[in-house]
């Protein structure tokens, strides 16, 4: 039965329609590859096996009795520990557990729930989801999956979500994407990564870090996974069978991908733009044209974030207005950057807010030649734990994490992640693609296009040592 998991999720949700596999007997897998495979990889702050059962006992009756209520019945699904789940407890990557109102269900949960999804568990998160690298002083950092040997980074602050992937308890993953922390775990995990437009999906029921810049995403062990999940959950698909067979009618002929700014490649390992150099050119065989684009934007992004743009500000406030004890409880990490946010004034919060309007403004305009832009997801290699627990490593290797991937968030882009490679350590490399706000139709269409003409992650980078 273990066999399954290695089936894409278009074929399984058919299957568990049409009543060829039993939902009890997926999730007897899932818990079992969790459980036996690589117990050491500490996807879950929250791991809950009775919880997945009793949630796949409910989809196998629905199903004999007639009823299949949606594209994500019975499919194994983590989630990470900023989403209120009913019955499991939320940290947010704090020490301690959050109060009642902050285990009330949103939306996206919600829309999982009626679809009888089976939840597998509460994945682990950086602290409040600040930082990019998947570092928690307060809990375990999970391992990623890609090195055997040494403990590295699984990326952040959705740290447990590719892990959790790879391990085969969970077939899809709800992050969240403030600057990065679903495709930088992606990316640094070899699995697929979508970050939705600001608005798209509700936020509700999620612990907030910016509301800002705050946005919801899916990651899935590949493009076409991700694409069948969007279409399960946008409310504006609800089908991801028919999404899925939409998306797919998108070709590479024609599609015009901008290069995005040199600022944003030239800050890269050379063997991550070398692998990232090579699918492009790939691409472009298959059809699609490559072309040089001006982007001052980038850079402009990146100096934000170095400032702390509104995030920090944002954060110290809800901490300080909502839970003041969770605020002197901050680990190392996040009391120097909730301290950042304390230390602005008024006059440069709004400076910055300003600045972030403005580049939203400004972005549409990057799409009047081209469709897409392309560029490395994440710029280094994960580095090893022991070289970044410490503010002295960690401050500069977690800016050059973000450093690409907050492009998106801060000018209001939806994005996606898939891999592409390895690098010269034999760790993932990814291939971030960015499309105009509302445009994840057009951006998850043209990823799914790249996909079959790159092979899936398993076809072109194969799986993690001993998984």
């Amino acid at each position: 039965m273990s066999t399954h998991l290695n089936r894409p999720l278009p074929a399984l949700a058919s299957a568990i329609r049409d009543g060829a596999l039993s939902p009890i007997d997926l999730i007897a897998a899932a818990i079992d590859r969790h459980e036996t495979a690589n117990p050491d990889c500490g996807a879950y702050k929250t791991w809950a096996p009775e919880l997945a059962r009793k949630m796949a006992e409910a989809a196998e009756l629905a199903v004999r009795s007639g009823s299949y209520l949606g594209s994500l019945h019975g499919i194994p699904v983590s989630v990470k520990d900023l989403f209120a789940v009913r019955s499991l407890p939320t940290y947010a990557g704090t020490p301690k557990r959050l109060p009642p109102e902050f285990e009330r269900e949103g939306p996206v949960v919600a829309t999982l729930r009626r679809q009888l999804g089976v939840i597998t568990g509460k994945t682990h998160t950086v602290e409040l989801a600040f930082g990019g690298l998947g570092v928690n002083t307060h809990w375990d950092t999970p391992r990623n999956p890609w090195d055997a040997r040494v403990h590295r980074v699984p990326g952040g602050s959705s740290s447990g979500a590719g892990v959790s992937l790879w391990e085969g308890s969970a077939l899809l993953a709800l992050g969240t994407d403030t600057a990065g922390s679903v495709r930088i775990p992606a990316s640094m995990t070899g699995t697929a990564g979508l970050k939705t437009s600001a608005g798209r999906w509700s936020t509700q029921g999620v612990v907030p870090l910016s509301p800002s810049l705050d946005t919801v995403g899916l990651l899935a062990r590949s493009v076409l996974d991700l694409v069948f999940a969007f279409g399960a959950l946008d409310p504006g698909h609800g089908d991801g069978h028919r999404f899925h067979l939409q998306a797919r009618q998108r070709h590479l002929t024609g599609l015009r991908i901008g290069l995005g700014a040199e600022s944003m490649w030239e800050h890269c390992q050379d063997d991550i733009v070398a692998a990232v150099n090579a699918a492009l050119t790939e691409i472009a065989a298959g059809g699609a044209e490559l072309v040089e684009l001006d982007m001052p934007e980038a850079a402009e992004a990146v100096d934000l974030l170095r400032s702390g743009s509104v995030v920090a500000a944002q954060c110290d406030e809800f901490l300080t207005s909502v839970l003041p004890e969770w605020r002197v409880l901050a680990g190392p990490l996040l009391k120097l950057r909730i301290d950042d946010g304390a230390s602005i004034g008024a006059r440069a919060y709004l400076q910055r807010q300003r600045a972030l309007d403005r580049l939203s403004a400004q972005a549409a305009g990057l799409f009047e030649d081209v469709d897409l832009i392309a560029t490395p997801t994440v710029p280094i290699s994960p580095p090893q734990l022991d070289a970044v627990v410490d503010m002295e490593g960690y401050r500069e290797t977690n800016l050059a994490a973000l450093s690409n991937t907050c492009v998106a968030n801060y000018l209001g882009l939806c994005a996606v992640t898939m891999p592409v490679g390895l690098d010269n350590a034999g760790l993932p490399v990814g291939l971030q693609l960015m499309a105009a706000s509302g445009q994840e139709e057009l951006l998850l269409g043209a990823a799914l296009a790249m996909e079959r003409v790159l092979g899936s992650a398993c076809e072109r980078i194969g799986a993690p040592p001993g998984l």
